[in-house]
C-alpha cells in the first residue's frame, strides 16, 4: 500500500524562501504568520527544487509567477488582477538539489490583501516545473500586502459625547465591518459585528459628558 502511495507522490519537493526573510515583519494570513510588503517593494528571493532519491524528473522548463488574485466565493471563479512571470530554467533533467534566485523590481500593488466574508484579495508567488506526459508540478507561497496611509498631523484620540436628552439607560459603542461586493442588483452585502464596548449603563444627568477611548490592538480590523 505505501509504495501505491509513494509512486502517485511529486518526484521532488519545492522551497520558496524570501530574501529578508528573517528579519521582516510578518502578518497573520488568517491561517498562517506570512511576509508582509508595501507597494513598490522589491520581491526577491530563492526558489529550491529538491529531487526525491530514486526518482527521474525530466521537465520542460521551470517559472516562477508573481500574481494578484481576487477570489469570488459566491461565483467560485478567481479573478487575476495581474500576472509577472520569471523563467528559471530551461527544458532538461533535474538530477540533484537546484536553486534559482529571483526577483520582481518595484512592483505596483495598490491594493491591499484582504480576507472577507464574500470575496479574498491574495498575492502569490507560484512555481510551475512543467512536464509533457503527465501534471504539471505546482507549489504556491503566501505573502500579503498593507500599504499604510500617512500619520494625521491632529489626532484627537479622545472624542467626548455631550447629551441634551437624557431619557437613556445604557448605551454601546460597536466596531462594525461592512463588505460590499459587486454592483447594482448583484451587489452582495455582509455586516459583522468586531468589538461592542459599553459606555454607560444607569441614567444620565443633563450636561454630563463621556470620554471614551477604545484601543484597537485587540481587534482585527
Amino acid at each position: 500500500m505505501n509504495y501505491i502511495i509513494g509512486a502517485f507522490k511529486p518526484p521532488c519537493d519545492i522551497f520558496v524562501t524570501f530574501s529578508d526573510e528573517r528579519t521582516r515583519k510578518q502578518d497573520n494570513g488568517k491561517t498562517a504568520m506570512v511576509p508582509a510588503f508595501q507597494s513598490l517593494e522589491t520581491i526577491a528571493g530563492e526558489m529550491s527544487i529538491a529531487r526525491v532519491p530514486g526518482k527521474r524528473l525530466e521537465h520542460t522548463g521551470v517559472k516562477i509567477e508573481l500574481l494578484g488574485q481576487i477570489e469570488l466565493y459566491f461565483d467560485r471563479g478567481n479573478f487575476y488582477d495581474f500576472t509577472l512571470v520569471r523563467e528559471l530554467d530551461v527544458p532538461g533533467e533535474i538530477y540533484e538539489r537546484k536553486t534559482f534566485p529571483f526577483e520582481f523590481s518595484t512592483v505596483e500593488m495598490p491594493y491591499e490583501s484582504y480576507s472577507g466574508t464574500n470575496v479574498r484579495l491574495r498575492y502569490i508567488l507560484k512555481v510551475t516545473i512543467g512536464r509533457n506526459y503527465v501534471g504539471n508540478i505546482v507549489e504556491s507561497r503566501d505573502f500579503c500586502v498593507i500599504n499604510y496611509s500617512p500619520v494625521p498631523t491632529i489626532n484627537n484620540s479622545i472624542k467626548p459625547y455631550y447629551f441634551l436628552l437624557v431619557r437613556i439607560k445604557n448605551m454601546e459603542l460597536e466596531i462594525r465591518r461592512r463588505e460590499s461586493t459587486g454592483s447594482g442588483p448583484n451587489t452582495y452585502v455582509e455586516t459583522e459585528t468586531l468589538a461592542k464596548f459599553e459606555m454607560m449603563d444607569g441614567a444620565l444627568v443633563r450636561g454630563e459628558s463621556i470620554p471614551v477611548r477604545l484601543f484597537l490592538t485587540p481587534y482585527e480590523v
